[in-house]
């Protein structure tokens, strides 16, 4: 059985227990950072953070009709993931990030 979840605050209530905090805290720290007219949704299952088509028309290089994604925050088996695509746009940025 799979569970529908569309909305990020839906998300957190069905992660368990003891990531809550910490996934809330991640949440707020991206919404404290993120870029102005960036937006939270919904994402390939996960909380994700995009460069909606108002600032970046021609969308997501996979699907246009989807919005570019960013940033996304997800609450896996074993481990928080954060998965920040913004990475790939700068080379320097990311040999940075990688060492």
């Amino acid at each position: 059985m799979s569970v529908q979840i569309h909305t990020p605050e839906d998300y957190l209530l069905q992660c368990p227990p003891d990531r809550i905090g910490t996934m809330q805290q991640l949440r707020n720290t991206i919404w404290q950072n993120l870029p102005s007219g960036y937006e939270e949704t919904m994402s390939y299952g996960m909380i994700g953070y995009v460069v909606p088509h108002s600032l970046y028309p021609a969308g997501y290089h996979c699907n246009p009709k989807l919005p570019l994604p960013f940033i996304s925050l997800a609450s896996q088996k074993n481990f928080i993931g954060f998965y920040h695509m913004g990475l790939y746009a700068d080379a320097l940025l990311m040999e940075d990030f990688f060492g």
